[in-house]
């Protein structure tokens, strides 16, 4: 067996954890991706050194968490932007968020990872914390190593590993809600139905019906954020103030409902204007997280479609 053949037998069927690994890791799509391919040359460069003294899966673990941390030390975050929505005049915020350099992440496929463990809250709780506290959190209760296989991933002490475990669980942010509906269920279904009607028909009433009182808004990288029902009834309205229509198609990103958002034109074409990743809380809306149309190409969306007459 080559090199090479070798490579791709240790490597091939943990490409797609690893990815959503360095997504946890850094909170960006992009950047998980760009971790990825250095965690693989760098495993490639390491392949002789690779005795099986540990698992094949341990071994590319270390060497992903140390690329995303080194990463983390390097990281230029890409700034905060300014407002940037045609014709919308935005309400006074409840607050600026921190994590501006968020990106949705494809999927995933319930295969690889529980919703709860990929959503954006979770992700963007994450991004919060000291890096080797995240580190440790992530492969202790996420990925369940153990904490002897962890220190050595880290190059520390299992005490170390208990201590930071113990800091990152105490200031990991909790938000006690109803659960979702389950994914892709009449449930979920229904309440993703009314929102597409009330959004397309720029019902404010119907939208707002649907909001939970502790909704929240968000909308990287512009840090803009409102909480709370008011609040974002205000910013929903300015938008559907503006006078254009919307149309919706579905997808799905961490684990949740999406929406690539096109912007109706008078040709009868639609244009990208962004994402939307919905929060769903028993059948009501907690979240929405707008990202901008950049994103749509990695979710197999086109930038325009043709509205059907």
């Amino acid at each position: 067996m080559t090199a090479d053949q070798t490579f791709r037998e240790l490597t091939d069927s943990y490409r797609r954890e690893l990815l959503v690994h360095c997504y946890r890791m850094l909170g960006s799509y992009q950047d998980a991706e760009e971790a990825l391919q250095e965690t693989f040359l760098a495993a490639w460069r390491g392949l002789d050194g690779f005795e099986g003294r540990a698992s094949a899966r341990t071994w590319l673990y270390r060497i992903a968490t140390n690329t995303c941390l080194n990463a983390r030390r390097a990281a230029s975050r890409r700034p905060a932007k300014e407002w940037n929505v045609p014709n919308v005049e935005p309400p006074e915020p409840t607050g600026f968020g921190e994590v501006v350099w968020l990106e949705p992440f494809p999927g995933p496929d319930d295969l690889y990872e529980q919703t709860e463990s990929i959503s954006l809250a979770f992700v963007t709780a994450l991004q919060l914390l000291p890096p080797r506290q995240l580190a440790v959190l992530v492969l202790r209760d996420v990925l369940d190593f153990h904490a002897d296989e962890v220190a050595e991933m880290l190059d520390t002490t299992v005490d170390s590993v208990n201590s930071l475990l113990k800091r990152a669980r105490a200031g990991l942010k909790h938000v006690d809600r109803e659960p979702a509906p389950a994914p892709m269920s009449s449930e979920e279904e229904e309440i993703l139905a009314a929102f597409v009607r009330a959004y397309e028909a720029s019902d404010l009433d119907a939208l707002v019906e649907l909001f939970t009182d502790d909704i929240f808004i968000a909308m990287p990288p512009m840090p803009f954020e409102y909480e709370g029902l008011d609040a974002a009834a205000r910013f929903v309205a300015s938008v559907l103030a503006s006078g254009r229509r919307f149309d919706l198609v579905p997808t799905r990103a961490n684990g949740q409902p999406a929406f690539g958002v096109y912007v109706r034109a008078p040709t009868g074409i639609s244009h990208g204007g962004g994402l939307f990743v919905l929060g769903l809380s028993g059948d009501r809306i907690c979240a929405i997280t707008r990202f901008e149309n950049t994103v749509l190409p990695a979710f197999g969306l086109p930038r325009s479609i043709s509205r059907e007459s």
